[in-house]
C-alpha cells in the first residue's frame, strides 16, 4: 500500500467526524484571525469575539477599540480588526449578511486569499476542495506525495490529482489533526505513525 492510500485509510479510521460543517461566518472570521498567528491564540480570540458578537450586524456595531481588545491575542490585531469591520460591512451591504460560497466572491473580501476562501468553502459549505495550510503542506512533502520544492498551488493540484473528489474535505481537517497529534513540525512521533511507507520516517 502506498503512502497516499495509507494516509487516507488512517484519516478515515482516526478522524471519522472530521468533516462536520460549521457556521460559514465563524469559519471566515476565524480564518482571518488565524493569519500569521498561533492556533491557540486564534481559538482564544475567536471565542472571545463570538461570545460578544456572533453575527455580522453585531460585529459591525462593536467599537473598533473594543474589537481590538477582544482579539488582542492574535498578531496584527489592529489591522485584523479593521479588516473584520470591512468584511462585515460588505456582507451586510452586498449579501444580506450572508457569507457567499463562491471562491471568487470570497476572495474579493478584504484579507481573504485562496486558503481562507477554500477553508470557508470546505468547512462552512461542505464544498469539495483541499485547503493547503502549514500541516497539509508539511505532511504532503514528508510522505513524498509532492515535491519538496512545491508551492501551495502545486501541493493542492497534486492532492486533487491523487485523491478522489469525495475525500477532499477529509484531507485538510484530518491532516491538520494528524499534524497536531503525530506528524509534528519538530520531533514528529514517527513511532506512533501507521504510515509505514513514509519516506521521512525515523525510528
Amino acid at each position: 500500500m502506498n503512502a497516499a492510500a495509507e494516509l487516507l485509510r488512517f484519516l478515515k479510521e482516526r478522524y471519522p467526524e472530521a468533516v462536520a460543517r460549521e457556521d460559514p461566518f465563524r469559519v471566515l472570521i476565524s480564518c482571518i484571525l488565524s493569519q500569521r498567528t498561533r492556533e491557540e491564540n486564534t481559538e482564544a480570540a475567536s471565542q472571545a469575539l463570538f461570545s460578544v458578537a456572533p453575527t455580522p450586524e453585531r460585529m459591525l456595531k462593536l467599537p473598533l477599540r473594543r474589537l481590538e481588545r477582544l482579539i488582542r491575542r492574535v498578531g496584527f490585531a489592529k489591522q485584523k480588526a479593521r479588516r473584520i469591520k470591512e468584511v462585515c460591512r460588505i456582507l451586510l451591504e452586498k449579501y444580506e449578511g450572508r457569507v457567499p460560497s463562491e471562491r471568487e466572491k470570497l476572495m474579493e473580501l478584504p484579507g481573504v486569499g485562496p486558503k481562507t476562501a477554500d477553508v470557508t468553502r470546505c468547512y462552512g459549505f461542505g464544498e469539495p476542495c483541499i485547503p493547503v495550510d502549514t500541516h497539509v503542506n508539511r505532511i504532503s512533502k514528508r510522505l513524498g506525495l509532492v515535491r519538496e520544492e512545491a508551492d501551495v498551488e502545486e501541493v493542492q493540484r497534486e492532492l486533487k490529482r491523487i485523491f478522489r473528489r469525495e475525500d477532499w474535505a477529509l484531507l485538510n481537517r484530518g491532516m491538520v489533526l494528524f499534524g497536531r497529534e503525530i506528524c509534528l513540525p519538530r520531533n514528529p512521533a514517527c513511532s506512533l505513525c501507521p504510515i509505514k511507507s513514509c519516506k521521512s520516517r525515523t525510528g
